[in-house]
């Protein structure tokens, strides 16, 4: 017999264990707070694993060093809407108020109206007085100032007597600033501003220049020298302090405006149209729509006799913003070189009288739609549209049969009352009037004549 089959049974069950008590305390515990987990998801108060995490809540000086980087890009657009961020994060931060009301200012050479302008600089205004208010002993703060007021000083929708008092306003701020630190080269730069716009030349060119040896690296200050060098008609000047402006801040399209205006000035056109092209190449490259420099190119091609290319130019910018009066008003003068007397009146009409969506044949022509357009007030910078429609425009085309000259006169009489003494104005005025006195006469019955007496 095998001798393993020998001794005990063998057996099948298993043997008995001692039950672990840590063990099951440790289960235990397990199971309750995993019960315990559930139950805070399900509350709200734990979140489950994986979930995407919260985005990190932006600084205002994040949103500032965005607004830098706008600006420098040339995207003044994005530029205030990243300090509009940065002060609703920081309301009392007084710098970045300033900084903001800076932009504002020059975002207003961008638009193409008055009224834009001015709103534009009313809102700068604005941000500069919670600057002012916020810390009224700042240099800086007070320097903006200076440039803001002066600016909105200039806009003609401004009444002479808020203008006057705007253009002191900016002048005390400059001299706050310099009282400040009267080494701080943008308020010296500014001061040279208001100084020109006060017709203070010689003072102003001894300003600017002091603001240059402090901080030639400016591009305010740069900008300001070329301004007072054009106000002076040294315009080739002017350009080359453009230009340094231009250099350090390359992305600025109001710089190549004024560089192309300036070379405008010089009857030097190819040039200006070269700066001009540079703008629009730039808005191009943001995704900026802006009708100004197509505004500019027009008005060169139109000085050179190219109304064909002008009137294109002219069209393009109401493409892009066909609500703005003053691109009709640019339009219709275009036509009216041209001796296209029925494509100016409609254009005409919308800048000055503003006209409906029913009425505007330009918008309708241009977009397939109609689009209602305001007219502009009567000033400096619109009277040309005025005298020209009703002048050169509403006479040329009046007939007996289709007489335009009431409201011809009407509108020349605004003019001559806006400016009784303007020799230029009053010229045209009479000319046009006697144009009418003309197809009046020919409109008139004309006396029928008595039969001859019988012999």
């Amino acid at each position: 017999m095998d001798r393993h089959l020998t001794g005990n049974k063998p057996h099948f069950r298993p043997e008995k264990r001692s039950i672990n008590s840590y063990r099951v305390i440790i289960l235990l515990g397990l199971i309750m707070g995993g019960i315990w987990i559930l139950m805070g998801i399900n509350r709200g108060d734990v979140q489950p694993l994986f979930q995407p995490t919260p985005t990190p809540t932006r600084t205002a000086n994040s949103f500032i060093m965005e607004g830098e980087a706008q600006f420098k890009a040339g995207a003044l657009g994005g530029a205030i809407a990243a300090y509009q961020q940065a002060v609703t994060i920081e309301p009392n931060n007084a710098s970045a108020w300033a900084e903001l009301a800076r932009i504002q200012t020059y975002s207003a050479s961008l638009l193409s109206t008055n009224e834009d302008r001015y709103e534009r600089l009313t809102q700068a205004r604005d941000s500069i007085e919670q600057a002012t208010l916020i810390d009224p002993d700042n240099t800086e703060v007070q320097a903006v100032r200076s440039f803001v007021f002066d600016w909105y000083a200039s806009n003609p929708l401004v009444p002479p007597e808020e203008s006057q008092s705007a253009l002191n306003d900016a002048e005390a701020a400059a001299i706050r600033a310099l009282q400040l630190d009267n080494e701080n080269a943008l308020a010296l730069a500014f001061l040279a501003e208001i100084l020109v716009d006060q017709q203070k030349w010689a003072q102003a060119e001894e300003t600017i220049k002091q603001a240059v040896a402090i901080q030639s690296d400016s591009m305010d200050v740069q900008r300001v020298y070329g301004y007072v060098l054009e106000s002076l008609g040294q315009y080739r000047l002017a350009i080359e302090k453009y230009r340094e402006a231009v250099n350090l801040q390359p992305n600025l399209t109001f710089l190549y405006i004024f560089i192309g205006r300036n070379f405008r000035s010089l009857e030097v056109h190819n040039r200006a149209l070269e700066e001009f092209e540079k703008a629009v190449m730039i808005n191009e490259q943001l995704g900026v729509q802006d009708p100004v420099p197509y505004v500019e190119i027009a008005k060169t091609y139109s000085r050179d006799g190219e109304f064909f290319i002008a009137a294109l130019n002219a069209e393009k910018a109401i493409r892009i913003n066909p609500y703005n009066p003053n691109t009709y008003g640019q339009l219709g003068i275009i036509y009216t070189k041209a001796r296209n007397f029925e494509g100016a009146q409609p254009a005409l009409m919308c800048a000055v009288r503003g006209c409906t969506a029913e009425e505007n044949q330009v918008a309708q022509e241009l977009l397939g739609e109609g689009v209602a357009v305001e007219g502009m007030p009567l000033t400096s910078g619109t009277v040309a549209f005025y005298y020209a429609q009703y002048g050169s425009v509403l006479s040329a085309l009046s007939r007996p049969n289709q007489n335009f000259c009431p409201e011809a006169l009407q509108v020349l009489s605004e003019v001559r009352t806006a400016y009784p003494e303007d020799p230029t104005f009053n010229q045209i005025i009479d000319e046009n009037i006697a144009i009418c006195d003309l197809v009046d006469q020919r409109s008139a019955p004309q006396p029928t004549p008595s039969p001859s007496p019988s012999p």
